[in-house]
This record gives C-alpha cells, structure tokens and sequence, in this order.
C-alpha cells in the first residue's frame, strides 16, 4: 500500500536546538498510525513539524505524493490534512455548533450541513449541546468537540497529539472506540499517545521515538511483543 505521508529524515527544534533528528516515517491510506515513547522524545515536535507548526531545518514532508515541506498550515488544510492539538483545542466561549463551523473556514465543505451531521452521528454526544458554550462540557466531550470540528474540513489525514490526555477511564475507551469509527469512515489517523498499550492496541502501524530519533517500528501488534518496548514503554508486561 502507498503512503499517504512521508517523512524522510526531519529534523526540527526551537531556538536552533534539534528536538527531532533525521526522523523517517510513512503512514499508509486507511490506516490508524501510532507515536510512542518517553517524556521528552520529540513526538509532539514530530506532529507539530508535519503541520507547519514548527520550523524544521532539514528533512522532506510528502502527502499523497507531492512535496508539501515548507508549506504554511493554512496550505495544508485543503490539501487534506487536519490536526487536533493536545491543549486548547476549543473555543471555550463559542458554542459547539460555532466550534465545529470554525473547522470550515480553511476548507469549506460542498455540503457543510451534510458534513455536521455526519459528524454529530459520530459525536452523538454533541447533538443535544450544540448551543452550549464549549469551555462548560466535560474533558471527554471537548475532545470530542475538537475532533469534530477537524473533520469538518473532510480530511484525508488527522493528525492527533494526545486525544486521551486527561480523560477518565471510560472516555479514554470511548476515545480509542472512536478513533477506529473515523479510520474505518476512510480517514487517515497519525497520532501522538502516552497510552501506548491501548493506543498499540487499535493501530496498524507504531513508532518508537526516543531522544528525538527513530528506535523501532512495525505493526501494532509486533511492537505490543516486543520484548524491548514492553520492558521500556508498556510496563514490562506481556501484551
């Protein structure tokens, strides 16, 4: 299967110093794509990178085969690529309803209405509180919120840093349940998770970071039994 995404060899930073360093990855059409490890390990730099939200000094970004490195964010939203970063990712003093507009403006929809309500069949949650201020739903229901409105642009790709960051255990598994609707609706996710057994546990594909650079990769389920990534990022415990 041809990637979707293509990462070869990034490297990016702040103030000059390198976070993430010669970074390769793919992620595949139709596929959930997992980035673990450490505290520390540049995985929300690698995610923020691919997105324009910070600078790299080296390396290529490719989506669906054209080079889209040095692109701004706003260029990439029509292209197909959408992300959901880990904090403020609502308009707390805008409804629900205007939230998810808001995922409109870079890429409108043909259809905006139809989109919505493909959305709130998703997040069914969200249908009895689209006139409700975000900033007043629980943790659970704002990720939902997020989420939703980055669909709202109909990407090809969602990029995700920590959807479950903060949640409850319920949420947490209402999450990863929804996270396998989205992919099986045909969209593309690539996202970072410190839950990495549960997260392993939905995904195709998984990458190791640790200290800015590439460890392993492989399928989610070989990294689950992985002897080196069970001691070092599962808790030592057998998959």
């Amino acid at each position: 299967m041809s990637a979707l995404l293509s990462v070869k060899e990034l490297t990016a930073g702040y103030g000059g110093v390198p976070i993430i360093e010669a970074v390769n990855l793919d992620v595949a059409e139709h596929e959930i794509s997992v980035i673990i490890g450490p505290n520390g390990a540049g995985k929300s730099t690698l995610l923020k990178t691919i997105f324009a939200l910070t600078a790299r000094s080296d390396g290529e970004v490719r989506f669906s085969g054209k080079d889209i490195t040095g692109l701004r964010t706003a260029a990439l939203v029509p292209l197909g690529i959408a992300m959901v970063p880990q904090s403020r990712n609502v308009f707390p003093t805008l409804t629900v309803e205007e939230n998810l507009d808001v995922g409109t403006y870079a890429a409108p929809p043909p259809d905006k209405e139809a989109v919505r309500e493909n959305v709130l069949t998703l997040f069914p949650d969200l249908r009895g509180k689209l006139d409700q201020a975000a900033g007043e739903l629980s943790g659970g229901q704002r990720q939902m919120v997020a989420m939703g409105r980055a669909l709202m642009s109909e990407p090809k790709l969602l990029l995700l840093d920590e959807p479950t960051a903060g949640l409850s255990p319920a949420y947490l598994e209402i999450i990863f349940d929804l996270l396998l609707d989205i992919r099986n609706r045909g969209v593309t996710i690539l996202m970072v998770e410190q839950n990495a057994k549960q997260a392993l546990r939905i995904a195709d594909n998984g990458h190791v970071l640790v200290s800015g650079k590439n460890f392993i990769s492989g399928t989610g389920e070989a990294l689950l039994n992985d002897e080196a990534v069970r001691r070092s990022f599962l808790g030592g415990a057998a998959a």
